[in-house]
């Protein structure tokens, strides 16, 4: 199975892939923690992330639960990367809005691992977009987006 590490002390160059059997990790889930990251904007310091459990995070709100603060604040976007040539908006296609859209250029391991973790979501805003989904029966959607092991399995598959 391939693992994508995202965020460990010892990356130093951003995300990296390993290999793991599924027996190394046939109970991983058991060991995962219930996190919630977020990023601290101070005037005049770069952002800080900083990642901690829910329960200590939902203890910061004091006047309502953390639920009724959260569903209350602002949404909070990053302006889009502009395109050199066109002058349009970026598209980002590791995120779930837009992985798995039909593009040309390289599939970043990014978007891989959304689309792998996130296929039958995916295949779903596809199809609600009017879009071609991604079909674990096609060589090429298989091969682009790296999802062997989930055609091998037979998981997810739509059409």
């Amino acid at each position: 199975m391939r693992i994508v590490v995202t965020q460990h002390p010892a990356l130093e160059n951003g995300p990296v892939e390993i290999e793991a059997a599924p027996a190394e990790i046939a109970d991983i889930e058991q060991h995962a923690l219930d996190v919630v990251t977020f990023d601290i904007h101070a005037p005049g310091e770069a952002p800080k992330t900083v990642v901690m459990d829910v329960e200590t995070f939902n203890k910061l709100a004091t006047d309502d639960p953390m639920d009724v603060v959260l569903r209350a604040a602002k949404k909070s976007y990053a302006k889009p990367a502009r395109a050199k040539s066109t002058g349009e908006p970026k598209v980002n296609y590791s995120s779930m809005e837009h992985a798995g859209k039909p593009h040309k250029g390289k599939t970043t391991d990014a978007e891989k691992q959304i689309v792998h973790d996130h296929l039958d979501a995916i295949n779903e805003r596809l199809q609600s977009e009017g879009l071609r989904t991604i079909d674990l029966q096609d060589p090429e959607h298989v091969a682009r987006y790296g999802l062997e092991d989930l055609a091998e399995a037979g998981e997810g598959a739509e059409s």
